[in-house]
């Protein structure tokens, strides 16, 4: 985990699951706190990213009080737990692969 450069937002790589929840979840926190309109999380080296890993993000989404989170490059699974769980969450965005 770790901040993008030139924009807001954070970088994550690996996995996204038990062993990482933490780092995970202290960086939605940092970002939240950081966020204006747009805050921007981009996970195109990240392998996997279980169920409990995407709630928190949206989660996060649902708790900013404006703008939205554009996910870009996600695991595949991401946006398919997104459509299931929360399919008319508007405050994430996802930019596919």
């Amino acid at each position: 985990m770790g901040p993008l450069s030139g924009r807001p937002g954070i970088r994550a790589s690996g996995e996204i699951g038990v062993s990482t929840r933490l780092s995970w979840e202290n960086a939605l926190t940092e970002l939240s706190r950081r966020h204006t309109d747009v805050s921007y999380v981009e996970l195109s080296a990240v392998r996997f990213v279980d169920v409990a890993g995407v709630a928190a993000l949206a989660v996060t989404a649902m708790n900013l009080p404006v703008g939205r989170v554009v996910v870009e490059r996600p695991p595949p699974q991401l946006p398919r737990v997104l459509d299931l769980f929360w399919p008319s969450l508007h405050r994430i965005e996802v930019a596919p692969r």
